[in-house]
C-alpha cells in the first residue's frame, strides 16, 4: 500500500510551508528518513525526510514557491506499479474540518455580508478547497473569496492570493484607484522574488496595517562598555566565546524588561499578554537573501558569557542556514543593529506580534557638554549611539516607552 507524504507540523503556530525544491524526482527510488524535498517557513529551510523507503510514485505539489498548508499531500511512495489515489490533494485533516465546520459552526460557512461562497472551509463546488486559515483571514477582513483568483494547484485560493487581493483594496473593501502606469525602459531587470523576500514584504506590510507605529529616540555614552569589552575580550575568547557589543545590548534589553515586563508583551483581543521569558530576537543581515530574526530563548537566565555564546551561535546559524523552525519563532521583543552598516538611528518595524523593537545606531565619536557634581560644565569626545524604540502604541504610552529606553541607557552608560 503506497505511503502518503504530507507536509508535517514544523513548529508550534507553523500553518503552511513553501515548496523550496524536490531532492528527488518521480520514479526515483528514496530509503526512509532520506531527504525527500526542501521547504520553507518563517525564513528557514527545512528538509523533509522521506517517512518511508520506496519509489516517488507521484509528486502531487512540485513547482517551487507554491505555499502549502500544514497536511498537505504533497506526493506519494510505494512500489513500482502500486496504484494510489488520483487527485487526493486535500489533507485528511482539513476534510474533516470541513464536516466538523459545516456541521458544528455554520456561522462560518457563510456571511451575511456576502454569498455563500464566504468564507466557506472545505472543498466548495465552484471555488475548489478553502483551507481553514484562508477562510479565517477572508471572515477577518471581510473578503468575498469568489472575487479572489486563486493561484494554487488546481486555481485554489492560497494565503497569499487572499493577502494580495486585500493590499489592492482601499478602507472598507472599496477598490483603490490605481496609480498611472509607469513606463519601464526596455533596458530594466525585473529580479523575481524569492519566497523569503516575499515573506519579508507580507510581514512588513501585515505588521505596518496591524499596529500603530511610534519611534522614540534617546543616545547612550559607550564608553563604559568598550572598556569593559577590551579588558574581558580575551578572557572569553579563552572560553571559546566572541564577546561582542550586541551581548551587551541584550543583556541591557534583559534588565530593561524586567523593570518593565508590560514591554515583553503582545496585542490580543482578550487583553495584553506579558510573557514570563525573555525571548530576544536578533535581527540577522543575510545579504542580498534578505533578513533574519533567530531568537535567543529565556535571556533573563542567562549571564554576558552566556548571552555571548548564544549571539554568535545563532548568528553563525543563520549565515551557515543551519536554523531550524523553532529557533525563529517564540520571540517577545526584538534587536536590530542597523549601526553595523554606518546607520546613525531607524525606525524599524514591529516583529508582531511583540510590543517594540530596539534599534542599535553606529558608534560614533561626538562632542559632548558633560557636568559635574558641582555643576560645572566641560567638553569631551565621547564615544556615542543613538538607540530607537520603535513600540506599538495600543499597549505603550510615551511615557512608559521612555522609561523603558531610558532603563536601557543606564544600564550601558553605568556598566
Amino acid at each position: 500500500m503506497p505511503t502518503k507524504v504530507t507536509v508535517p507540523l514544523l513548529g508550534e503556530g507553523v500553518e503552511e510551508v513553501t515548496i523550496v525544491n524536490w531532492l528527488k524526482v518521480e520514479g526515483e527510488r528514496v530509503e526512509e528518513f532520506e531527504g525527500l524535498l526542501e521547504v520553507e517557513t518563517d525564513k528557514v529551510v527545512t528538509e523533509i525526510p522521506s517517512p518511508t523507503a520506496g519509489t516517488v510514485l507521484k509528486i502531487e505539489i512540485a513547482e517551487p514557491n507554491t505555499t502549502v498548508e500544514v497536511g498537505a499531500v504533497l506526493g506519494w511512495i510505494g512500489e513500482p506499479g502500486e496504484s494510489f489515489p488520483e487527485g487526493d490533494s486535500a489533507p485528511d485533516n482539513e476534510k474533516q474540518t470541513q464536516i466538523e465546520v459545516d456541521s458544528v459552526t455554520p456561522s462560518m460557512a457563510a456571511s451575511p455580508k456576502s454569498s455563500s461562497t464566504f468564507p466557506k472551509i472545505g472543498r466548495d463546488p465552484q471555488l475548489g478547497f478553502i483551507s481553514p486559515l484562508v477562510a479565517k483571514i477572508a471572515q477577518e477582513q471581510g473578503i468575498d473569496l469568489s472575487h479572489v483568483q486563486g493561484t494554487g494547484k488546481d486555481q485554489r485560493i492560497t494565503k497569499n492570493d487572499v493577502l494580495e487581493h486585500i493590499q489592492g483594496q482601499g478602507i472598507g473593501g472599496r477598490v483603490a484607484k490605481p496609480s498611472p502606469a509607469t513606463p519601464h525602459s526596455p533596458r530594466s531587470t525585473l529580479v523575481p522574488l524569492s519566497s523569503l523576500r516575499q515573506r519579508i514584504a507580507d510581514h512588513m506590510v501585515m505588521s505596518r496595517r496591524t499596529s500603530p507605529h511610534v519611534t522614540t529616540v534617546m543616545e547612550v555614552d559607550f564608553s563604559r562598555v568598550m572598556a569593559h569589552r577590551t579588558a574581558h575580550k580575551a578572557e572569553f575568547a579563552q572560553n571559546g566565546t566572541r564577546l561582542t557589543f550586541t551581548a551587551y545590548f541584550v543583556a541591557a534589553i534583559v534588565a530593561a524588561l524586567q523593570s518593565y515586563p508590560i514591554v515583553n508583551s503582545s496585542w490580543s483581543d482578550e487583553g495584553i499578554r506579558i510573557h514570563p521569558d525573555i525571548n530576544i530576537g536578533m535581527a540577522t543581515d543575510l545579504g542580498e537573501a534578505g533578513l533574519i530574526v533567530p531568537v535567543i530563548k529565556q535571556a533573563q537566565d542567562l549571564s554576558l558569557m552566556g548571552l555571548a555564546r548564544a549571539v554568535t551561535d545563532q548568528a553563525e546559524s543563520a549565515r551557515a542556514n543551519k536554523l531550524t523552525p523553532n529557533d525563529v519563532q517564540g520571540g517577545t521583543f526584538t534587536i536590530t543593529n542597523h549601526g553595523v552598516s554606518g546607520s546613525l538611528f531607524a525606525m524599524p518595524i514591529i516583529h508582531q506580534p511583540q510590543c517594540a523593537i530596539l534599534g542599535v545606531g553606529a558608534i560614533q565619536k561626538r562632542v559632548v557638554v558633560l557636568t559635574d557634581e558641582f555643576g560645572n560644565d566641560t567638553i569631551a569626545i565621547r564615544p556615542m549611539v543613538y538607540l530607537t524604540l520603535t513600540f506599538d502604541h495600543r499597549i505603550l504610552d510615551g511615557a512608559i516607552a521612555d522609561h523603558f529606553l531610558a532603563k536601557v541607557v543606564e544600564s550601558l552608560a553605568n556598566w
